[in-house]
């Protein structure tokens, strides 16, 4: 018991991920290999290569071919076309590793808590591809509106770069640093399996509450914009939110950015998963896998501040609107928009 306490210890510190950075460091290039044996040669370096390894290696393959994408087309949304595929493929691929190459003559060790990571993360993806797809975000010319306004206003040289280390190798590397928990929770069973447990339960009450919000805050402000656009296809007189030019009714009356917070919730559950995975044996809250959601958390407070920074430039009232509901986190109101805009009169 005392030997696979200190070995869970030591496969959840932030050591021994630092050695497997290094490990992953000093093995960049791929295995040498003539033509015809070059599968089999590529089979063998990714059974012998550590999952996260290999996930590593995936992302950095993603971010240069979005790179080159984007310097073919000029459209810099390559890395938010594969938002919500890449990391269902890294779960997935944490998943079922083992199932691929398990010695046949010992028994199969099954992992609960790591294939229900990987089902909520599926359903998570499903929902947020289509809701993607419905937007025409899957366009070979649908680029977010956030990157051009940016690349007006910063110098060439400076886009460049950031379009290289930022939007597509930075974004890319987080999309594996997300689902990295996962890949932790497979890894605690190194030491021993943990049975599922109370931390479980939490992160999958929190992974489905996060969903929900997400979901009907998606729904909504689909169900608001396309109203919008039939309001002035068919120049209608334009009244309340329409006349304002964004939401404030339904969850958007609690919080400015609903989606975003319920996005952050999905994956702080998710998170759980690899704190469950040590418990109680190593009673860990913070583990090397909470630098993707902590990355993601501060990435959201930014993007939401260059949103905000944009719809007050664009929309009178969003000024407003920013003094009488919360930013992210889901709060009463104070007094009601419709007051406050009398009273600015």
């Amino acid at each position: 018991m005392a030997d696979a306490v200190d070995k869970l210890a030591r496969l959840m510190s932030w050591e021994s991920f630092g050695d497997l950075l290094t490990i992953f460091w000093e093995n960049l290039t791929l295995p040498n290999s003539d033509n015809s044996t070059i599968i089999y040669d590529l089979v063998v370096f990714h059974a012998s290569s550590d999952p996260l390894i290999s996930a590593i290696r995936a992302g950095l393959g993603f971010a240069f071919a979005c790179w080159f994408q984007s310097m073919a087309t000029g459209n810099h949304s390559w890395v938010d076309k594969l938002w919500s595929i890449l990391p269902v493929l890294y779960a997935i691929h944490f998943s079922i590793r083992d199932m691929l190459y398990w010695p046949k003559d010992t028994p199969f060790v099954y992992v609960p808590r790591v294939y229900i990571a990987t089902a909520l993360i599926l359903i998570w993806g499903v929902r947020l591809t289509y809701n993607f797809a419905r937007k025409g975000g899957y366009g070979f010319d649908s680029e977010d509106y956030r990157w051009p306004y940016l690349a007006e206003r910063i110098p060439t040289g400076l886009w460049l770069l950031f379009n290289i280390f930022f939007i597509c190798l930075f974004q890319n590397l987080l999309l594996v640093a997300m689902t990295a928990p996962v890949y932790t929770a497979w890894r605690a069973t190194l030491a021993t399996v943990t049975p599922l447990n109370w931390i479980d339960l939490l992160a999958v009450v929190g992974f489905v509450a996060g969903l929900a919000l997400e979901t009907m805050a998606d729904e909504q402000q689909w169900v608001f914009q396309e109203g919008k656009k039939k309001a002035i296809a068919d120049k209608e007189t334009l009244t309340g939110d329409n006349k304002r030019g964004f939401l404030t009714q339904g969850l958007f009356k609690y919080s400015r950015h609903p989606n975003f917070f319920g996005e952050m919730t999905i994956w702080w559950s998710v998170y759980l998963f690899s704190v469950a995975a040590a418990y109680p044996t190593h009673v860990a809250w913070i583990n090397p896998s909470i630098v993707g959601v902590v990355a993601l958390t501060l990435l959201f407070q930014i993007s939401t501040t260059l949103t905000e920074h944009m719809a007050s430039q664009k929309y009178p009232a969003y000024k407003l609107y920013k003094k009488t509901t919360s930013r992210l986190i889901p709060l009463p109101t104070g007094t009601p928009l419709d007051e406050v805009e009398k009273k600015s009169l």
